[in-house]
């Protein structure tokens, strides 16, 4: 019998003590991306795919290429931005082209190059939101600005923003549009 209690006590004592998982489901809210849909500059309500583009960030110490943007075909873009500061900055490449520098056999030497460099510019007002104990807090961005850099030879013609509050909270829809 006091083997019978002392299991029901230790049971009772078990499923009280446990706890739900803290994991963040998927679908949950995050920090969300810039979205930018490429339009035709001939014309302007169709979309138009920039080909063989590479986008790079600058700046936190190292210029890297964004790993989806390595050398693509695409007609809508999903920029990451910096979440502790503003602005953040990307380089475009169109044409873009792995130059091995005459040594096939050796990628150390390797380098990106392409037609034309084009540079954007975002700047925006940092703010957090509180999602969950299990996903903690999420970045909202405010007051958006996109310039594109000018120099003697842009392939990134203009840009128009597409949405009213200039705020990103979702990527559900482009924030931008870029003609080209």
């Amino acid at each position: 019998m006091k083997k019978t209690v002392i299991f029901i006590i230790l049971i009772v004592v078990l499923a009280i003590s446990c706890e739900k998982d803290d994991i963040c489901a998927d679908g949950t809210a995050t920090t969300p991306s810039l979205v930018i849909d490429l339009y035709d500059a001939s014309s302007p309500e169709d979309l138009e795919f920039a080909f063989d583009l590479l986008i790079y960030g600058i700046g936190s110490n190292t210029d890297s290429v964004l790993t989806d943007y390595e050398i693509v075909d695409v007609n809508q873009l999903v920029l990451p931005l910096k979440t502790h500061e503003s602005p953040t900055q990307f380089v475009l490449i169109s044409d873009a082209y792995l130059d091995d520098n005459g040594t096939e056999d050796d990628d150390t030497d390797d380098f990106y190059t392409g037609s034309n460099r084009d540079t954007i510019t975002v700047g925006y007002v940092l703010s957090e939101e509180y999602v969950s104990r299990a996903c903690g807090y999420r970045t909202i961005y405010t007051n958006i600005t996109l310039t594109i850099e000018p120099d003697d030879d842009n392939w990134l013609l203009s840009r128009t923003p597409l949405t009213d509050d200039q705020i990103i909270d979702d990527e559900d829809e482009a924030h931008f549009s870029i003609t080209h």
